[in-house]
């Protein structure tokens, strides 16, 4: 009876692995990672990279094995480095200075996934971002009010999943965000949010 019982729960674990992830099924996921980000205008001037952070949660909606539909939301560092700080009358105050923009990022994106055990997937789709705080970092200088509250653009992200459980998985990701909506309030010159980044974290 013993060896029956243990043959059956063998034969459960693997019905359950094998069949993970079927149509309809919604999978949840907790993020953090790092971000290497620059901004680009229109000139094609780009700026010095600046290192950030970011954390998130998702949720991953299965339409088949191969395709679901993923939403985040997640807390995301961005900026750049050796910008120049104006005054209010548009006069240079001071170079190389480092711009902090913090924002709540929301990407809807398409996910394909793909291998033998589809345990690779490339996710890809629109953004939205709402800019919580921006600041100069070298003094501490509230610059809020110099850049648009809402920023939009794409993301795109390459990543693997590593199964730890029925149920659990642990996946390494890289990805970047290319934006297309001008970051400075007033301005015309095009200058967007670009970014890259390295995350880990766990579906369930």
């Amino acid at each position: 009876m013993k060896k029956i019982l243990v043959t059956l729960l063998i034969l459960l674990g693997f019905y359950t692995v094998s069949h993970a992830q079927r149509r309809g099924d919604v999978q949840f996921g907790i993020t953090v990672g790092g971000n290497l980000s620059y901004v680009e205008d229109d000139q094609y001037y780009d700026s010095n990279v600046l290192g950030g952070f970011n954390a998130g949660l998702s949720a991953d909606y299965y339409f088949s094995r191969a395709w679901s539909l993923k939403v985040e939301a997640r807390y995301d560092q961005k900026g750049y480095a050796g910008g120049t700080l104006y005054d209010d009358q548009g006069n240079d105050i001071a170079d190389n200075v480092n711009f902090r923009l913090n924002y709540v990022t929301v990407p809807v994106l398409a996910s394909y996934h793909f291998g033998r055990d589809r345990e690779w997937y490339i996710d890809f789709g629109p953004y939205v971002s709402f800019l919580t705080s921006a600041k100069e970092t070298n003094d501490n200088v509230d610059v809020k009010d110099s850049f648009n509250n809402t920023d939009g653009g794409f993301d795109v992200a390459i990543g693997v999943k590593i199964p730890i459980s029925p149920r659990t998985k642990f996946f390494v990701e890289l990805g970047g965000e290319a934006g297309v909506v001008n970051i400075f309030s007033g301005s015309s010159d095009g200058t967007q949010n670009l970014s890259n980044n390295l995350n880990v974290g766990i579906n369930f």
